[in-house]
């Protein structure tokens, strides 16, 4: 499983406060955006939720079980975030909700017009390059973990909507345009994660086609930029706009992604998969390991055998 970034979880309602078991709602209004908190502390099945705007959910306890647009049901859990086009229904389950395990879930309805504007602006000011590449958010792409820029910048946004500084209606809406970024680079890393479609606009795509086919070589980036026909100046600065991480971020995430595969296998050593991974140096492996999935490469695999 990759590592998901869990949000700031604010106090649950006190009990005498609630107005429902189910889908709680406290609500704090800004100028361009809404500030929904939900929480629900029984079992409940097929519970409608809608909002006029486009609205980034994110789970911070207990489980939900998400039915949307006609795709199958799948499980909503903390670390992770789900972004709903407005004026479409969501359908909710809370099979596990009672007053000692409720949910709480956060969703954030963002005005229409700050999010063109955003758009605009980075299309004017930031063009992709390749055919028909533009900035846009990816509707059919709407449910991704947590990285630690998207949820340090949804905690900004709860901590400002939740305030009561007089500049947080100012705060919001430069956070809020960040928002947008980092769900569009998300998106755009959880599609190049599809190993067997890569996006043939994108000027990056024969990069990462050349990183997965070398994982088990010491990558450079002069080898990316010239898959990429750029500079490794200008690739750099392409690759991390495009992915919100560096390619060496990626490069170290594409390795430990495949190191856990091999650590499947119960009878690979330690070093073995070191070294089928890239990694020179298996005290090195060990330490960004235990630093990217917070268990070392051992224990993981006892982890994974035992389940």
């Amino acid at each position: 499983m990759p590592n998901k970034a869990l949000l700031f979880t604010p106090q649950l309602t006190h009990e005498k406060s609630l107005k429902t078991l189910v889908e709680n709602r406290t609500i704090f209004s800004l100028n361009h955006c809404e500030l929904n908190i939900f929480e629900t502390y029984q079992e409940s099945e097929l519970v409608p939720l809608k909002f006029n705007d486009l609205v980034v959910t994110s789970m911070l306890r207990g489980k939900k079980v998400m039915h949307l647009f006609e795709d199958p049901s799948f499980e909503y859990l903390p670390g992770e975030t789900v972004i709903v086009p407005q004026n479409v229904e969501m359908k909710i389950d809370f099979p596990e909700a009672s007053k000692d395990n409720p949910t709480q879930c956060i969703a954030l309805a963002i005005d229409h017009k700050i999010i063109l504007d955003t758009l605009d602006y980075l299309n004017e000011k930031y063009p992709k390059e390749g055919k028909n590449n533009s900035w846009k958010l990816d509707h059919e792409n709407y449910f991704f973990y947590n990285n630690v820029e998207l949820a340090a910048t949804i905690n900004k946004l709860i901590k400002e909507c939740m305030g009561s500084s007089i500049t947080k209606d100012v705060i919001a809406d430069l956070t809020l345009q960040e928002l947008i970024i980092r769900i569009i680079q998300t998106q755009t890393v959880k599609r190049f994660d599809n190993t067997t479609l890569l996006d043939s606009n994108s000027p990056i795509s024969p990069s990462i086609d050349y990183i997965r086919k070398n994982i088990r070589e010491s990558i450079q980036l002069k080898d990316l930029s010239d898959q990429a026909c750029m500079s490794t100046t200008s690739f750099y600065r392409y690759f991390k706009r495009e992915m919100g991480m560096s390619p060496i971020e990626y490069i170290l995430n594409e390795k430990i992604k495949y190191a856990k595969k091999l650590l499947s296998n119960p009878n690979m050593q330690i070093n073995e998969v070191s070294y089928a991974s890239g990694f020179e140096d298996c005290n090195y492996f060990i330490r960004i390991f235990k630093k990217y999935e917070g268990v070392t490469p051992k224990q993981y695999q006892l982890m994974n055998y035992n389940s």
